[in-house]
């Protein structure tokens, strides 16, 4: 059976109406709302370890497909990629929330999630309880402090917002190849992707339009994301974030993670954790504790 559903048992997987985009969405339990964003080149299912935990906890829990992966919508970029700034991705997350009934809500977003949720935080202040970005600096800071170690390591950032069709061109000539690459070098301990995980990736990763837009998601954080954030410079997140990072990976080795989410929020705190990207997949009971810690604090 292919799909999200095998991985997250005990949620209700369906399409819900974002702002321009049909949104893969899956939900559990009752209580305070929290959604959980995933990053690049996951879906949903990067949760399946952790999920159940929150529900336990009493959450609300969401779990949605951002636009462009998995089984969400992936409509064209537009002009300067603005279908896949940060901007117009979390207004789907926040009609999706809206429709479900949360007007306030707290979020975890993983790498690209935790795009997302940053400037969701920025454009929606009274919609966010409280925000936990995993193993992300913020993007301007990650571009304007650019070197060679950074562009070596991250060298996605770089090739998937060349001109179309160059990147997905040389994606598609070997895209498993690709995904797997991509996977092993971000994770520690590469057991925490078992083969019917990767399939799963490699399943939502192959879909038609799936590889343009995340060169589009790309694209759009080095040009219209940029310029939002310039516009937003002097504008910090009001909610309590938590920055939680790999302690293995690249954003704990070059940054200084707690004093760059210092310099956008009012109130922060984290640590890093002994493992590699994929913090909830290779390390999921101490993200859990870590997480459920600073949720639900009074």
């Amino acid at each position: 059976m292919s799909g999200p559903e095998p991985f997250l048992p005990g949620f209700e997987i369906r399409r819900i109406a974002g702002d321009g985009a049909a949104i893969n969405t899956a939900t559990a339990g009752q209580g305070p709302a929290l959604l959980l964003l995933h990053g690049h080149p996951h879906t949903m299912v990067i949760w399946r370890k952790v999920a159940q935990a929150y529900v336990d906890a009493g959450f609300s829990v969401v779990i949605t497909d951002l636009r462009g992966y998995g089984d969400s919508d992936k409509p064209p970029g537009g002009e300067n990629h603005v279908a896949y700034s940060k901007r117009a991705m979390a207004r789907d997350q926040v009609a999706v929330m809206r429709a479900l009934g949360h007007d306030r809500f707290s979020i975890i977003g993983h790498d690209r999630g935790g795009r997302v949720a940053h400037r969701l935080v920025l454009d929606h202040p009274d919609a966010v309880e409280r925000l936990s970005v995993i193993d992300i600096a913020p993007t301007a800071t990650m571009y304007a402090g650019t070197n060679m170690e950074f562009a070596r390591r991250y060298f996605w950032w770089f090739f998937l917002i060349q001109d179309a069709p160059l990147p997905e061109r040389m994606i598609q000539a070997d895209p498993e190849f690709f995904l797997r690459t991509h996977l092993d070098t971000q994770l520690a301990d590469k057991t925490a992707v078992d083969a019917a995980c990767f399939a799963e990736y490699l399943r939502a990763y192959l879909l038609p339009g799936t590889i343009h837009a995340i060169c589009e998601d790309y694209r759009a954080a080095a040009a219209i994301d940029l310029d939002h954030d310039a516009a937003d410079a002097g504008t910090r997140v009001a909610s309590p974030l938590q920055a939680l990072w790999s302690e293995k990976g690249t954003v704990g080795t070059l940054y200084d993670v707690l004093e760059t989410w210092r310099d956008k929020a009012h109130t922060v705190e984290g640590e890093a954790l002994p493992c590699g990207h994929c913090l909830q997949e290779e390390l999921p009971d101490l993200f859990i504790a870590k997480t459920l810690a600073f949720l639900q604090r009074p």
